[in-house]
């Protein structure tokens, strides 16, 4: 879990700043989105494929302040209470979120077979 993100940050500007880094090493990520105010709520799912690059993610993230807009909020990386992409899809799956916008819903990530983005 990602939290402390200015809420300014979309989707898609977060996955840019983690996919810098990351690519390929995740399979899962969710910016839950208040749709009233049109901005993220501060937090973030991700779920990396393996153990081994969940320490690079937080040596890279944790405890350090955004690169954009000037922001004081200082990164934090944690567990999440659900645990693998099994579990987020299930949870997510039948949320009224899945009924919003589609640039507003989990992003999940091909990480193996022929369909594998490079």
């Amino acid at each position: 879990m990602v939290k402390n993100i200015p809420n300014k940050y979309t989707q898609k500007m977060l996955l840019q700043t983690i996919e810098e880094a990351f690519r390929g090493t995740f399979d899962f990520f969710y910016l839950p989105i208040d749709f009233k105010n049109k901005c993220n709520v501060g937090y973030a799912f991700i779920n990396m494929i393996e153990p081994r690059h969940i320490l690079p993610l937080v040596e890279r993230f944790d405890n350090r302040r955004w690169e954009k807009f000037n922001s004081e909020k200082v990164c934090q990386i944690s567990y999440a209470r659900i645990q693998g992409r099994a579990a987020l899809i299930s949870h997510f799956q039948n949320s009224s979120l899945m009924h919003e916008d589609k640039r507003c819903r989990p992003v999940l990530f091909v990480t193996d077979g022929p369909a594998r983005a490079p």
